[in-house]
């Protein structure tokens, strides 16, 4: 065992609580029943099996109030892998549900026995017919899907708000809407054609012309029973008639009957019936899609009523104006919406009762925009509208921030008003619509219907097309407050059917929770058709059993899971998963989601169970040493939560006092420690990578994968002892070469100046003079510390670096210029918690610049460029998101470049200060879709501005990064023959 391992026991939850009545049981301590996975491991193999009980629990929730805990997760690669599960569960007689983004809201991501990521390897676009058609894989987030289609000046149909997070899977296997869809853009009618797996393993691709014709060989059966139930179907105009009224209003309750009257044919109607089938009916593995325009002119505005009836009797008028979207939010809303970055403060103070409606137009050319503004004016001028609050202005505006601002709101809908939860409460998520004309009626009866059940719940919608979504927190936990829940859902749905002739389920589709309700709503012919849908095409129910079809009609009260309180920092989450895809070891151990889902569990559980002991001994490093610590998990949550900064605290309570002391040593010697690590990376180049590897493996070994780094053939030489010299006279700004740029030198293969050179070079040469204290040796960011979780050391350095940069801009009258941006980030940001108060004060009146804000805001437009490359890939890097500073890095590439390349799937290296060394998997695994994407072609210049992520990139693409500073100096450099000037 190594020197310095750390001890799980220390992350053990505390002692006061509570075992909830939903725990894993003892039971299930070992996870997969052995012969289940040794039967599936022999036919997949051990890599695509995950069987612990931390495998388990983590894709046990998601972003429903369910949850049900597999018998096993498999990671499927291709189609073979598909079938041979599905051969399997034919012979042995299991279940099996897929799984692809887990933001599902209704439980149809879930299963109690084999359950399937369709996530991991099966993301990919292909841009057909120049943007009119796009290809997608199922694992494909729909941001990525429609970033590929961008450059065409095309867009998909379906736009649900969680399409930073949602996979195309899903969005068609759910029949997902969104903001602007409504009945004609979402996947029912924009999908081309479908590939997908039957339950039986046959593959069916409904773009080929000879589909009808194989079906037929390998499912005749199939093909009698569809075209059977077509014939029956049309046979009888009233239900003919009922079901072509309930898809005049958005609707995803139950099967796609429609697709009886619209398909000709066995292969047709199964791709109508696929859509909206929830994962019941087969696999999707490949969508075609026919694409939308993207009309960039918009015109967009958030307009304030007094009431919710009165914002909901304004939709029409828009709607006839010819608004694109039209969404709704209540006061409850608005005001949890504050939690979100950019949301004016002072909604807060908005009273309960005022709605707002997020109005937006648009059009191809700027004159169809003017006439949809006149348009919109009209409506305006007959409207009563508020401003409760100064932020509010009550008018359509052009610019792109302010429009990103209110979009940003109105889609943080759920994670928003869910954050604000009560702690220890499930949230519930409901969806239905009712016909446009009686929306302002729906919303006076939902009102006084949570009223009487004693919710105050939160409204939003997408009011354009009639469909509502409101929220409901209650404690799964306690009978009593689950019976008050049954109550009302038992009115609520009676009360849209029986009055609204509405759809219990308008875009979320039925999903577990309105599965006993679909006989209510569809009436007994119709629901019984579904059935014998279900039975035709899945006859041994194979496939998502109780999901969208169910005769329990207490099937939606089953299996709602607990809400544990666990850190405060983490305690909001309400499992949505929007943090999923950005997250660096998303394809190697945990997410932000799952690394809280894993804690809520340890919580349910009885203090030293066997399901606790479990999961501790895989939290270490499934969790915290995985976690790059990057924080990017806090940009794409809605309410801000940082898991990063979660395991950083979870890395300081596993250290011992000792080590503590260890690492504030190292803080105030840190001149000496500096100097060291500078002779080992010059001392490297005579001994040899070989050599070295060698050495740090067994150094790793003996003392801590934690603590020694491994030796990565990557790493530069060393950089030079001396800091260029600089005069502060004339000066107009400090210059901090970051602590790696005091280290670590250039590339190998990049000859020229250094990155310190470089700077003051190129800043002398835009007469912004820089100068570089004497002193900086010794200091440092504090990221360092910070990264690993050792508090004292990093108070120490916090408060050295703020001190020192206090005098070094005489008091901040200077900027000081730091050439990292992770060390921007951390002097900028990150020290401020470990200041002193009188330090605060101090940091306070400092100006820290990040030296691609330098470059690009005050040396750029001072220089002459000479020379650019044909073509250059930026990397920005995750500090550079939290900077705000990724457009700074690509406006000086293209001054370097004539073509510059910002990948699709650019991400966090996760290379995360020395976590690549420590961690080389983790890197491995976070950079692999941007580096195909950068092997794909050849670039001349690779670029970005981060030494050590400069490395991580190296090490993922074999190409040569550097900084984009440096590709600058050589840009405007007077005289090719001298690299000073």
């Amino acid at each position: 065992m190594p020197l310095f391992e750390p001890n799980p026991q220390a992350l053990r939850p505390g002692t006061q609580r509570s075992p909830a009545p939903d725990r894993v049981p003892e039971l299930q301590a070992r996870g997969t029943p052995k012969r289940l996975r040794e039967e599936l491991t022999e036919f997949l193999g051990p890599e695509k099996v995950l069987s612990g009980i931390s495998d388990l629990v983590r894709y046990a929730s998601d972003a429903s109030p369910y949850r049900f805990v597999p018998q096993v997760v498999v990671i499927a690669e291709d189609i073979d892998d598909i079938s041979t599960i599905l051969s399997y569960a034919h012979g042995k007689g299991r279940e099996v549900v897929f799984r692809a983004a887990g933001t599902s809201l209704n439980g149809q991501a879930q299963g109690e026995d084999i359950l399937v990521d369709v996530r991991r390897h099966w993301a990919g676009v292909e841009v057909l017919d120049g943007g009119a058609r796009a290809r997608v894989r199922p694992g494909t987030t729909v941001v990525r899907a429609n970033a590929a289609l961008a450059p065409y000046g095309r867009v998909l149909g379906p736009d649900p708000a969680s399409a930073i997070a949602c996979t195309i899977g899903g969005v068609v296997a759910n029949n997902a809407s969104g903001m602007t869809a409504g009945t004609t853009r979402n996947s029912y009618r924009t999908v081309s054609s479908l590939t997908f797996v039957l339950p039986s393993g046959t593959v069916v691709d409904t773009a080929d012309p000879d589909a009808d014709a194989e079906l037929a060989r390998a499912e005749p059966r199939l093909c009698a029973e569809l075209t059977a139930l077509k014939a029956e179907i049309e046979g009888d105009a009233e239900l003919t008639a009922r079901i072509r009224a309930k898809h005049t209003i958005k609707n995803t309750n139950g099967y796609r009957l429609d697709a009886f009257l619209d398909g000709d044919s066995p292969v047709r109607i199964l791709r109508g019936l696929m859509v909206g089938s929830e994962g019941t009916l087969g696999f999707i593995s490949e969508v075609v899609f026919d694409t939308l325009p993207l009309d960039r002119e918009v015109s967009t505005a958030l307009l304030f009523f007094p009431s919710l009836p009165a914002a909901a009797e304004a939709v029409p008028r828009f709607n006839a104006a010819g608004a694109l979207a039209v969404e709704l939010m209540d006061g409850n809303t608005l005001r949890a919406s504050v939690s979100v970055a950019g949301v004016p403060a002072d909604w807060a103070e908005l009273p309960k009762e005022t709605a707002a409606l997020l109005v937006e137009f648009r059009a191809p050319d700027a004159a169809a925009r003017e006439a949809y503004e006149r348009a919109a004016d009209e409506v305006l001028a007959g409207l009563d509208l508020v401003a409760p609050v100064a932020s509010v202005e009550n008018a359509f505006t052009r610019d792109p921030g302010r429009i990103a601002g209110y979009w940003k709101a109105r889609k943080a809908f759920v994670t928003a008003v869910g954050g604000s939860r009560p702690s220890g409460t499930t949230l519930i998520t409901e969806d239905f619509a009712v016909p446009p004309a009686r929306l302002a009626e729906a919303c006076e009866a939902l009102l006084d219907l949570q009223s009487r059940h004693g919710f105050d719940a939160a409204v939003a919608g997408h009011a354009a097309h009639g469909n509502l979504h409101f929220l409901l927190a209650f404690d799964a936990g306690d009978p009593s407050d689950v019976e008050r829940y049954a109550g009302f859902m038992d009115e609520f749905c009676k009360l849209t059917v029986e009055r609204f002739d509405g759809s219990l389920k308008a875009e979320h589709a039925t999903g577990r929770n309105i599965a006993p309700f679909l006989e209510l709503e569809w009436g007994t012919k119709a629901t019984d058709l579904m059935w014998r849908v279900k039975e035709a095409v899945d006859p041994d129910g194979v496939l998502a059993p109780r999901i969208v079809l169910d005769r329990d009609p207490h099937a939606h009260l089953r299996g709602l899971k607990t809400i544990p309180t666990v850190e405060r920092i983490a305690d909001p989450c309400i499992e949505c998963g929007f943090c999923e895809p950005t997250c660096p070891s998303h394809d190697l151990t945990t997410t932000p989601r799952q690394r809280i889902v894993l804690r809520r569990e340890m919580m349910r559980q009885n203090n030293g169970s066997r399901v606790e002991a479990r999961l501790l001994e895989s939290y270490g490093y499934d969790a915290v040493d995985t976690c790059a610590g990057d924080s990017t998990c806090k940009l794409a949550c809605p309410v801000g939560i940082d898991t990063g900064a979660l395991m950083k605290d979870f890395r300081h309570e596993r250290h011992t006092a000792r080590e503590e002391r260890i690492a504030a040593l190292a803080a105030k010697h840190f001149r000496a420690a500096e100097a060291s690590a500078r002779l080992a990376v010059a001392a490297a180049d005579r001994i040899g990578d070989r050599v070295l590897t060698s050495l740090t493996g067994l150094a790793r070994r003996a003392i801590s994968t934690e603590l020694v780094p491994e030796w990565l053939p990557q790493i530069p030489g060393a950089a030079a002892r001396r800091l260029p010299r600089t005069h502060r006279p004339a000066a107009v700004a400090v210059y901090y070469p970051a602590c790696v740029n005091r280290i670590f030198g250039n590339p190998d293969d990049e000859p020229g100046p250094s990155l310190p050179e470089a700077v003051v070079a190129v800043s002398a040469r835009a007469g912004r003079p820089v100068w570089i204290p004497d002193d900086v040796a010794g200091t440092c960011c504090a990221t360092i510390w910070h990264s690993k979780g050792y508090e004292r050391g990093n108070e120490v350095m916090a408060n050295r670096i703020v001190e020192a940069a206090w005098g070094w801009t005489a008091g901040g009258t200077l900027p000081l210029v730091v050439d990292a941006s992770s060390c921007t980030l951390g002097i900028a940001h990150e020290v401020v918690p470990y200041l002193t108060e009188d330090n605060r004060e101090l940091h306070a009146r400092l100006r820290v610049v990040d030296s691609l804000v330098w470059a690009a805001d005050e040396l750029l437009p001072r220089l002459e460029v000479r020379r650019r490359v044909t073509s250059a890939v930026v990397h920005p890097t995750c500090s550079m998101r939290h900077l705000g500073d990724e457009e700074k890095l690509t406006e000086l590439a293209r001054a370097c470049a004539e073509e510059v390349v910002v990948p699709v799937d650019a991400g966090c290296c996760a290379f995360a200060g020395d976590r690549g060394m420590l961690h080389p998997e983790l890197t491995a695994a976070a950079t692999a879709p941007e580096a195909a994407e950068v092997t794909a072609r050849s670039f001349d210049a690779h670029l970005s501005a981060n030494r050590m992520c400069e490395i991580g990139m190296d090490r993922a693409t074999g190409r040569s990064y550097g900084s984009v500073l440096l590709a600058l100096e050589r840009a405007t450099r007077p005289d090719p023959s001298s690299p000073s000037r």
